[in-house]
């Protein structure tokens, strides 16, 4: 492979993402409104959940656990949804240059066809890394404002997991807008996957809501285990302040079943190792297929 021109494309990709100010823009504001959405009426709801839970238990919790709770799980929530919508969006470039016929031009170049497919996923990583680090910048200061409770480790780890997540949506993103041609096209798949990867994902809403024969399908798919670990790591601080308060280990591990940091495959709790085996592979396999689609296509031109 040509390192120089693998090198120049990434480049180039790179460019014309920052270039097109409605997308780079978009693809920004995005998780920030997110934040402001969630912080304005998920809150409520899950600061209602939390106290109703804790009540019941004969609990009391001061205010400011009570929002460290509450802004650890908005935060997970909003980093698990935003490091798969923004790589798709980061990733319509790939479309762009077959509309455009860019894309033609390439292949008539020396570089080759597996260059050219590196490119776009490196390219749209980067760009999806420097939206979601942005993102989880703010989302921690939004933290350090509710209720902090995060060691470092806890930071490094939560970063660990949006690396991780930005992988996997990287090569999720090229594998769907692989075979994409039409603006249509295109704006389909980013309305489907921005309106329900929250929900396949336990991010609006915990899997522990939904019914039994939904959280089993659910359980199934690695989105689920990426926000969990999200989840872990942003409100691990939280029960270890939980405990050291005195609260029984019955009420903790239920406000963890409630808030998906416990998941369960078909009655079996999953350990935090295997969530990231899982992840893993989630992101080899979709990055096996995305080089097989590549692949199939250079040998039928």
């Amino acid at each position: 492979m040509n390192i120089t021109g693998l090198g120049a494309l990434i480049k180039r990709n790179t460019k014309l993402y920052f270039k097109d100010k409605g997308m780079f823009f978009t693809s920004l504001i995005t998780p920030l409104i997110l934040l402001v959405l969630y912080g304005t009426f998920l809150s409520n709801v899950y600061e209602d959940t939390f106290r109703s839970a804790l009540n019941a238990a004969g609990t009391s919790v001061s205010d400011k656990l009570i929002g460290g709770c509450v802004g650890g799980e908005l935060v997970s929530s909003l980093l698990a949804v935003s490091c798969i919508t923004v790589a798709f969006c980061s990733n319509l470039l790939m479309v762009q240059d077959k509309i455009t016929g860019a894309r033609h031009d390439i292949t008539i170049t020396p570089v080759k066809s597996s260059a050219i497919a590196l490119s776009y996923y490196l390219s749209t990583l980067f760009t999806t890394l420097i939206i979601c680090l942005i993102a989880s910048g703010v989302c921690l200061g939004y933290l350090a404002y509710v209720g902090w409770y995060l060691t470092a480790g806890d930071a490094v780890a939560l970063m660990g997991d949006v690396f991780l997540l930005t992988l996997f949506g990287t090569a999720l993103s090229s594998c769907v807008n692989f075979p994409l041609s039409t603006n249509g096209q295109a704006s389909a798949v980013g309305t489907i996957v921005s309106a329900g990867y929250g929900f396949i994902c336990g991010a609006y809403m915990p899997i522990s809501q939904f019914s039994d024969g939904l959280q089993k399908v659910i359980s199934c798919l690695p989105g689920t285990y990426g926000t969990s670990l999200l989840r872990n790591h942003a409100l691990r601080g939280v029960f270890e302040e939980m405990e050291d308060q005195g609260f029984p280990s019955a009420v903790v591990e239920a406000i963890k079943d409630s808030v998906d940091c416990n998941i369960y495959f078909f009655g079996d709790r999953v350990e935090l190792g295997t969530m990231y085996i899982i992840v893993i592979a989630a992101i080899l396999i979709s990055i096996a297929l995305y080089v097989a689609m590549n692949v199939l296509k250079t040998k039928k031109r």
